[in-house]
């Protein structure tokens, strides 16, 4: 079968597509033939090997796991002798997290792993993004947010793959929504429900007079301290993208300061966990509240240019590999 593989740490070129021997299902796993997987920023940065500390977990010198990729939708090819919960030709999507290797023409993942039926309504392509930034945003949200109804929120990266779904998400909680976006991305954002968007090419957002319940960074693009003036008094600052200053500002504010930092790593959830929520994603998608919009499709031989894209910063929500 056909992958992608991340020889070492660098730039797109880096990323091949070579022949590999496809995987094999034991008693309790499943073989997927890969229809749709995701291409994020995250998987950019590891392709990078930044922030270097996450090379302790992703390998030193070059990727552990070869093959690229973390969201996939397909069809279940075939089962091991005691799966109980899939069966061959189920329309499924999930997600690998640090098992990575979705960037493949088929995958081998365990039934009790974060994967749930694809309901006919959801494409292929939504469905291999929703485990990214959907339930990345969702988490931070829900979970580490806590965001109530009627309280103001400001998201930084509103365009990108978890902002977009952010603004959706607070939408429906009740929130009132604030979008960080470049000039050219603000009819987008504002189509997704903000209230109220900052142009960061002519504004500085840390600078904003306007007070606010939650900032949720979700390009990581500022840091606690940036954004303490504009939080209110026990206001919270968000972010998916840790740094070494991001745990360092959660301790200390956790200790002595009301206006607090959160990180979390929602890949890293108990999947019993991560499982009703993204269910409930399910839900709100089909339901049209929230839409995985898709910015651009590339084939697999095209990864490095998928890459090349994101890594210019100018996508708006997801991008995807179309397999074959």
């Amino acid at each position: 079968m056909k992958a992608v593989i991340c020889t070492k740490y660098g730039g797109p070129e880096v990323l091949q597509v070579q022949e590999v021997e496809k995987p094999r299902a034991k008693e309790c796993e499943i073989i997927v033939k890969v229809k749709a997987s995701s291409v994020t920023t995250a998987e950019s940065m590891m392709r990078q090997g930044t922030p270097r500390f996450a090379r302790l977990f992703l390998g030193f010198s070059k990727p552990k796991a070869a093959i690229t990729g973390t969201g996939y939708a397909g069809i279940v090819e075939s089962v091991g002798n005691q799966v109980t919960q899939f069966k061959v030709g189920d329309q499924v999507f999930g997600e690998t997290g640090l098992g990575f290797g979705t960037n493949a023409d088929y995958i081998c993942t365990n039934e009790t792993h974060l994967i749930l039926p694809k309901p006919e309504s959801i494409s292929y392509e939504q469905a291999a993004c929703m485990c990214d930034g959907a339930l990345t945003a969702q988490n931070f949200l829900t979970k580490v947010g806590k965001l109530k109804a009627g309280q103001s929120i400001l998201i930084n990266g509103a365009a990108g793959s978890i902002g977009s779904s952010a603004v959706q998400i607070a939408r429906q909680m009740g929130a009132h929504i604030t979008g960080v976006c470049s000039t050219g991305k603000i009819d987008f954002v504002k189509s997704l429900g903000a209230h109220h968007i900052i142009d960061y090419t002519a504004h500085d957002f840390t600078s904003d007079k306007n007070k606010y319940d939650v900032v949720f960074d979700t390009i990581g693009s500022s840091s606690y301290c940036d954004c303490r003036k504009t939080l209110k008094k026990s206001g919270l600052y968000i972010s998916p993208v840790l740094s070494l200053g991001l745990l360092f500002q959660m301790m200390i504010s956790k200790l002595f300061l009301s206006k607090k930092a959160d990180f979390c790593a929602t890949g890293l959830r108990p999947v019993k966990e991560l499982k009703p929520m993204l269910q409930e994603l399910v839900q709100w998608t089909e339901q049209g509240i929230v839409n995985q919009v898709i910015d651009k499709s590339y084939p697999m031989n095209q990864i490095a240019e998928a890459h090349r894209y994101i890594d210019t910063g100018h996508k708006k929500a997801n991008v995807v590999l179309v397999h074959k």
